[in-house]
């Protein structure tokens, strides 16, 4: 299985890596771009991030690659959240061949979000539930104007599946199902019933997948040969899925089979698993396959996700979830057999031999509460239901176990399994929908700042480059590899150069040991004579104005500054003068422990 790419100049995973017990005080820095879903990633991305590589070509090819072979292995896995991933490469890619895109990092934001929704669309033949998804999961700031050209662009990716015809069937949707027979009203508390325990079992996952992340995955020989651990999930996984006619399915056939109603709307091959009973007596056996298939598909479910491989988690967690519905279907079913006479029932049990009852139903919704509880979509799960079966009969159904998902998954586990990965990467992610209550001001969190953090000008606007490269170690080791250094002169804030840009004009000097470097732009009469690119000057690198709030600034302010604006860091001032930095993982540090004390 190839490799996924690797990233040295970055000390961020795209899947949980826990750190050894024992810091190591100079730790690898190792980043699986192509490894995982990359949806967490694109979240943060679009929150103003910068992940080096992550959307580059290399990383795309790699990936596409990789997700044949990960998918056709037969693992528990799917290809929708890597499908959001690639998406967004291709659309990082096209800002690079129009300026307007490439040098306005709003303007690219926004097509990352039309690209990210689009890959859903793609992913799911969900042109409606891809809007959604950009606008509920991946979006950041969503104005108007981006909804528009999001649809746009979903509508455009569905036209290109429609007419590339991938699946062979002449229809967008992965798979589609129908139902002719409509739910009865005693239905309703089998439906809140499924919506709790598949919202129960998606907070479950997202514990389970954190115990797996911060238990096995510490071993050192995991956490030094990550195919090692590759090896052994296919080796479980063929080991497990042979024995059962269930499991050894492909995902996404396995979730087709579960939803499929056991009536005439269906082709002829529809019960070749033997999921349709034709009699009460057929009932317990159907039932006794689902759980062995149920707990084989959780176990692999939870020890698949995190791999360094392109793997998804909503095909999964929905096929973990419509094997739990088609059981609480069946036993609806068995309980209407066994009991025909009771008046809730009505015509039920005398129509068609129990059939008013579709164990499919009752799996689709379970896949879609499951799904829920993992990643806490809620809109857009239900649009993307109604488009896979196309009956508006049913969204009502859909919607209220979705809506009784969500309220359980968030009183088990408040996060999704997307905040899991933002928080064991330590990725400085403002969660944008849970916004504390601020009280505070600026000073409040603002520290003393340190000299060697600072690039003072006062006597000169020349400064050696050995002192630079020794002042961008210090952000390094802090761990602010997208932070940045202020320029000062005479305690007044005149610049600020990000530390990216200062490393990338570090590495272009001949010989850095005895270069002095230009920090501020100096009048010369000959200055327009000459044309050539002088490496020592640094000018071209500095942000003349950057952003800057009094230290009585309120919280409030600040938390919207690097909301709505995106920013990486904010400078402080006190009457007029330089008074420190704050970057984002510091605010996001504080936001949290607000958090927590207000909880």
């Amino acid at each position: 299985m190839p490799q996924p790419a690797t990233d040295p100049h970055t000390d961020d995973s795209s899947s949980p890596a826990p750190e050894d017990d024992v810091p190591d005080p100079n730790p690898p820095m190792i980043y699986y771009t192509a490894a995982g879903s990359g949806v967490a990633e694109v979240r943060v991305i679009l929150s103003g991030f910068v992940l080096h590589g992550f959307l580059g070509l290399k990383t795309l090819v790699i990936k596409m690659v990789a997700l044949v072979f990960s998918v056709s292995s037969g693992l528990s896995l799917g290809k929708e959240g890597p499908y959001v991933h690639m998406a967004a490469c291709v659309g990082n890619i096209a800002c690079r061949l129009f300026s307007k895109y490439d040098r306005n990092d709003a303007k690219r934001r926004e097509v990352l979000s039309a690209a990210a929704a689009a890959g859903v669309a793609v992913a799911f033949g969900a042109p409606l539930g891809g809007v959604l998804f950009g606008l509920e999961e991946v979006s950041y700031f969503f104005p108007a104007k981006t909804l528009f050209r999001t649809f746009f662009c979903c509508i455009v990716a569905a036209l290109s599946l429609k007419f590339l015809n991938p699946y062979g069937t002449h229809k967008i949707v992965m798979f589609q199902v129908r139902y002719l027979v409509d739910w009865e009203f005693f239905e309703l508390g089998s439906f809140i019933l499924v919506g709790v325990l598949g919202g129960a079992l998606g907070a479950l996952f997202i514990k389970a997948s954190k115990h797996w992340a911060h238990t096995f995955r510490r071993l050192k020989v995991i956490k030094k040969y990550p195919m090692f651990e590759v090896f052994l999930v296919a080796l479980i996984t063929g080991l497990l899925s042979y024995w059962n006619a269930l499991t050894k399915l492909p995902v996404a056939k396995l979730l087709l089979n579960l939803a499929s109603p056991c009536d005439d709307s269906t082709d002829a091959n529809r019960d070749e698993l033997g999921l349709c009973p034709d009699s009460i007596d057929d009932i317990p056996g159907i039932l006794k396959t689902l759980v062995v298939a149920f707990l084989i598909k959780g176990f692999l479910t939870v020890i698949t996700f995190g791999i360094k491989v392109p793997a998804g988690i909503y095909i999964p967690s929905m096929v973990v979830g419509g094997l739990m519905g088609r059981m609480v279907g069946h036993l609806v079913q068995w309980l209407v057999l066994a009991a025909p006479n009771w008046a809730i029932w009505g015509n039920c049990a005398t129509a068609a031999d129990g059939t008013c009852i579709q164990p499919g139903v009752y799996g689709l919704i379970a896949a879609g509460a499951t799904m829920c509880g993992v990643t806490r979509l809620s809109v857009t799960l239900a649009v993307i239901l109604f488009e896979l079966t196309g009956s508006l009969d049913y969204v009502l159904p859909f919607s209220l176990t979705i809506l009784v998902a969500k309220w359980t998954a968030d009183a088990i586990e408040p996060n999704s399994i997307y905040d899991l990965l933002t928080s064991m990467n330590a990725y400085p992610f403002l969660d944008n929908k849970h916004k504390p209550v601020f009280t505070g001001d600026l000073a409040d969190i603002i520290t003393r700042f340190r000299r060697e953090r600072i690039i003072d000008i006062t006597n000169s606007p020349l400064v050696a480059a050995t002192k630079l490269r020794s002042k961008l170690e210090i952000l390094h080791r802090a761990g602010e590899l997208d932070g940045g250094l202020p320029i000062l002169r005479h305690d007044i804030l005149v610049g600020l150069i990000p530390a990216p840009d200062l490393e990338f004009a570090l590495d272009q000097l001949e010989d850095e040991a005895t270069s002095l470097c230009l920090m501020d732009r100096v009048p010369s009469i000959d200055e327009d004579e000459d044309d050539s690119v002088d490496p020592t000057d640094f000018t071209p690198y500095i942000d003349p104005a950057p952003v800057a709030l009094d230290l009585r600034s309120p919280t409030d302010l600040v938390y919207e500054c690097f909301v709505k604006l995106g920013l990486r860091y904010i400078c402080a001032t006190k009457d007029g003068r330089y008074a420190g930095m704050i970057h984002k993982k510091t605010f996001v540090r504080h936001m949290r422990e607000k958090e927590e004390e207000q909880s």
